[in-house]
Parts: structure tokens; C-alpha cells; sequence
């Protein structure tokens, strides 16, 4: 350590003005001279981006400071005049060589708030920059958690009534309407139903007949069916939605959100008429489907995740949107919904189970066909990979965001 600060005294005074005094020992092995640049100065921070504002004047001591010596300083300065929060270091310093707080020297660290041009003192103390990289890094990780889900429950209203509009404003003055929410996944159903299970007569072995395979099939289309809408659309949504974007009041993060709940929604639908097959089939419904929202959740966080990636990153890469296409067809083949798991060759089911989607198709199928419960081993791996994922997927789109304007 370079320097120690003791028995710090701040006080707003009138208007903006903030009066610092704090004692600064010398705990180096070398004198402070201020002929060589030594001198106390103040550097006044914005606290949410962490932007220097203001590098303000040098207090010069009236002697050399002593290795072991200390002195008092009094500083007096204003803080800037636009209403906010700021962070002001009051610290020793070397003209044109460093500031101590920056080689974790101890020093003043004052929040100040400028309301209707005076200025208030919330609080100070002696710190160190160690000690504030570690606050600012589980400060970071409480925002990291804290910020979706709050911009979730501030914007539910916003998100439901932009589900609803993107969901009905699809197929506006078409022939079958909304209708066509339903039509859509159940035409594709039947098509690779078609293709996998009449033409190339793939069977799973839970189930070897025709309706056993169509059952297990879909099963496995229902999270797909979701996902796969919600992660197709991410790439251009900010594009789409370029005005919104340009409003600064916005809340642009709930874009991809509308995609996710979207995708729900076509979930919904695939999941009443599944039911219903399974209802006409076996003539009842497993209890174990009450494990549903168990594998909803999960798959929310996931696709909310991936949204959010995709989302702030077409801003930037226009081609994602095909090449992304071209993923999401080869996700899908690479995870067995349409064959079975045993057709796949040893070294494959070496790296497959750690796929997502795996894991939620196999809880799917346990919860609607074979009436147990998902496999915990896999489950609890999958509501931590989907918390990674939302967190980091909003972390990403949070960082990128301010830039969006500027690349639209």
C-alpha cells in the first residue's frame, strides 16, 4: 500500500459545493515531493457507467511528506450542475505519472446527488480500488439476476399486448385467420410425420406401432415447436421493429421477450391438441403432466436467452438470419424427435446428452406418455443451463443496446 487515509470529514455546503477534509499518510518507503509532482486531487465519476467527468485541480502540500508522516488536506469543490447521482476519488496522486487510488492505495470515495442545484452527501468513506472492483463485480452479479426479471414484471402489460398483436397481426386478412396459429405447427407435424413415420417407417421402441410413433413424435415437436419459432425470429426482430428501437423510452428488451411468449403460444395450441390425441388413444390422461411446468420453466429461461443473443447480435450481422436458419435445421435433426435415441451410433450419445433440447423432448415424453417424472439427474442440469443462459443472454443484449440506434 502506498497510502493510508484516516478520519474523514464531508459536508455539503450550499448549492453544489462539497468540503472534503481527510489526513494522508505517506506508508511507502519514499518521500513525497511536491517538486516531483506530488499533490492530493479529486476525480469525479459517473456511477452507472463509470465515465470520468471531471479531473479536477491539485491540492499541493506546503512541504515534503516523510515516509511514516502524515498531513491533513481540505479540499473544496462542486459537483456538476446536471441532477444525478456522482461518485467523486479523492485521492494522492504523482503529476504524470499515476493516481494511488489506481494502485490500490486507500482513498476518499464520496457519493454525492445533485437535486434542484444543491448538492446532498449520501455517504463516504476510505476504500481502496480492490475493494470496489469486488463490490463491482457482486454488484454486477446481483444486476445480472435482478435486471430481466424486473424488466419482466415492469413491462408484463407492454409484453401481453404485443403477443397478442404480433400473434393476431401474423395472419390478419388471411382466409383462416388466427386459425392459422393452430394450422401452421399441425401442418408441419403431419408433414414430418409423413415422410418419418409412413414413408421411412421409423418406430420407437416404447411404442413399435404407427400411433405410438406419431404420439412419441409429437411429444418430442411440442418444446421444438417453441424454441425453434422464438430463436428463427430473434436474428431480425430489432430490424422489424426499428422504430422502436429509435425511442429511447422503449424498453427494447421486451422484443425478444414477444417472441418467446409467441412461441408459447403456439406451444399451447400443439399441447391441447396432443392431449387430445393421447385422450382418444388411451382414453385418459397421465397425472404426470401436472410435471409440466417443471420443463416450462427451463425452457423459457432458454429460449428467452437465446433471444435475447440473437436479437442484439443481427443488429450487427445482417447474414445470421439465413445462417441461423441453416442452425436451427441441423439442431433439429441432430436431436432425436423423429427417430429413436437407439439408432444413433455410441460415440454420438456421447456428446448429444448434453443438448438442451434433448433433455426437455425425453421430459416431455416422460411426463405425457410413459407417466413418471423427467429424469432429475438431467433436469437439474438443464434449470442451470437455462439460468446461464438467461443471464448471460441479457447481460449480452444489455451491454450491446445503446449501439442498436446508431447501427439501425
Amino acid at each position: 500500500m502506498i497510502a493510508r487515509c484516516t478520519n474523514p470529514a464531508v459536508q455539503a455546503d450550499g448549492d453544489r459545493t462539497i468540503q472534503a477534509s481527510v489526513e494522508i499518510r505517506n506508508v511507502s518507503t519514499e518521500s513525497w515531493r511536491p517538486a516531483e509532482g506530488f499533490a492530493i486531487g479529486y476525480h469525479i465519476f459517473d456511477p452507472e457507467s463509470e465515465t470520468l467527468m471531471v479531473d479536477g485541480p491539485r491540492v499541493i502540500p506546503d512541504g515534503e511528506i516523510a515516509p511514516g508522516e502524515g498531513r491533513r488536506f481540505e479540499l473544496h469543490f462542486d459537483l456538476p450542475p446536471e441532477p444525478g447521482r456522482y461518485r467523486v476519488h479523492v485521492s494522492p496522486m504523482q503529476e504524470n505519472v499515476c493516481w494511488f487510488y489506481e494502485r490500490d492505495a486507500q482513498f476518499l470515495l464520496i457519493d454525492g446527488v445533485v437535486e434542484k442545484e444543491r448538492a446532498r452527501v449520501e455517504k463516504f468513506r476510505v476504500t481502496t480500488g480492490a475493494a470496489l472492483r469486488r463490490e463491482r463485480r457482486l454488484r454486477w452479479l446481483r444486476r445480472a439476476f435482478t435486471l430481466p426479471v424486473q424488466s419482466i414484471l415492469r413491462n408484463r402489460s407492454l409484453i401481453q399486448t404485443m403477443v397478442r398483436r404480433d400473434v393476431l397481426g401474423r395472419y390478419r386478412g388471411s382466409f383462416g385467420g388466427a386459425f392459422w396459429a393452430v394450422l401452421n405447427p399441425l401442418i408441419l407435424m403431419l408433414t414430418y410425420y409423413f415422410v418419418f413415420g409412413v414413408v421411412l417407417r421409423t418406430r420407437f421402441p416404447n411404442d413399435p406401432s404407427r400411433s405410438g410413433f406419431a404420439l412419441y413424435f409429437l411429444a418430442g415437436m411440442l418444446p421444438w415447436l417453441a424454441v425453434s419459432e422464438a430463436a428463427g425470429r430473434a436474428p431480425t426482430v430489432m430490424l422489424e421493429h426499428r422504430n422502436f428501437v429509435k425511442k429511447l423510452v422503449f424498453p427494447v428488451e421486451t422484443l425478444p421477450l414477444n417472441l418467446t411468449a409467441s412461441g408459447l403460444v403456439s406451444e399451447l395450441f400443439g399441447v391441447i391438441l396432443f392431449v387430445a390425441g393421447v385422450l382418444a388413444a388411451h382414453g385418459s390422461v397421465p397425472a404426470s403432466l401436472a410435471w409440466l411446468p417443471v420443463l416450462l420453466i427451463p425452457q423459457i429461461l432458454f429460449t428467452a436467452g437465446i433471444c435475447w443473443f440473437l436479437a442484439a447480435l443481427g443488429v450487427f450481422v445482417r447474414d445470421l438470419a439465413q445462417v441461423n436458419g441453416f442452425l436451427l435445421t441441423l439442431w433439429f435433426f441432430l436431436t432425436p424427435i423423429c427417430y429413436p435415441e437407439a439408432s444413433l451410433p455410441a460415440s454420438a450419445m456421447a456428446v448429444l446428452p448434453k443438448n438442451p433440447m434433448l433433455v426437455l423432448v425425453r421430459g416431455y415424453r416422460a411426463i405425457l406418455l410413459e407417466g413418471h417424472a423427467p429424469a432429475f439427474g438431467s433436469l437439474w442440469k438443464l434449470w442451470l443451463v437455462a439460468i446461464v443462459v438467461f443471464v448471460l443472454g441479457h447481460a449480452w443484449f444489455h451491454k450491446l443496446r445503446k449501439s442498436f440506434p446508431d447501427m439501425i
